[in-house]
């Protein structure tokens, strides 16, 4: 292991050679993997992953400064969980700010005036190549046309405003868990006092390696 300070602190891409393959399982929206990879000492290992089509989230700020959240049941790990407006990438290479702009219609039937994007990250890159980007939207207001027809356990979402501050110290609690919004809430609590605040935040249209559009 090396202890120096040698390299930039920064993810890069990388590909080990993988010298077989098979899909072990499918499902709608993920598939399990077994590849035999080559590791960086010669010798061989079976890593077992799922592949997922990645997805969006959004933390729309009302001109108060509080956040939306929503409550939705989540069966895998039996819970009501507060959450984020947010949902899948419908297709590969779907621009993330297009479905975050759907997510935001279908679950809250809201619009926003600007948008930024706040954090991206691997949902759990030891097992999963799921990405995640969070944008964060302000100039909230009702969305044009009518309201989208929820089905399913999205007929049961509850939407609630709470400042963000209030969520910060939900999430250090441990009252909130969901993943998207211990990072996202975080991440803007600090964006929000670097020099430039909400200027300082990438464009809606930043790269995103993990899921190139």
């Amino acid at each position: 292991m090396t202890t120096e300070a040698e390299f930039e602190i920064e993810d890069t891409a990388e590909s080990w050679p993988v010298l077989s393959s098979k899909v072990l399982a499918e499902g709608g929206i993920s598939a399990y993997h077994e590849d035999l990879v080559l590791m960086v000492d010669g010798t061989r290992a079976r890593r077992q992953y799922t592949t997922h089509h990645g997805a969006v989230g959004v933390i729309a700020l009302d001109d108060a400064g509080r956040m939306l959240t929503l409550r939705q049941y989540r069966h895998p790990v039996r819970r009501l969980l507060w959450e984020l407006p947010a949902g899948l990438l419908d297709k590969s290479g779907e621009h993330p700010l297009t479905a975050a702009k759907r997510e935001l219609y279908e679950e809250a039937h809201l619009q926003a005036a600007e948008w930024r994007v706040l954090v991206d990250y691997f949902n759990s890159s030891g097992t999963s190549d799921e990405a995640t980007r969070i944008f964060v939207a302000r100039g909230v207001s009702a969305a044009d046309g009518e309201q989208f027809a929820r089905e399913g356990e999205e007929a049961g979402i509850v939407a609630q405003w709470i400042a963000l501050p209030e969520m910060v110290e939900r999430v250090l609690d441990g009252r909130v868990g969901t993943s998207s919004m211990v990072a996202a809430v975080c991440a803007l609590q600090v964006a929000l006092t670097r020099p430039g605040g909400w200027d300082s935040l990438r464009p809606a249209d930043a790269p995103w390696p993990a899921r190139p559009f």
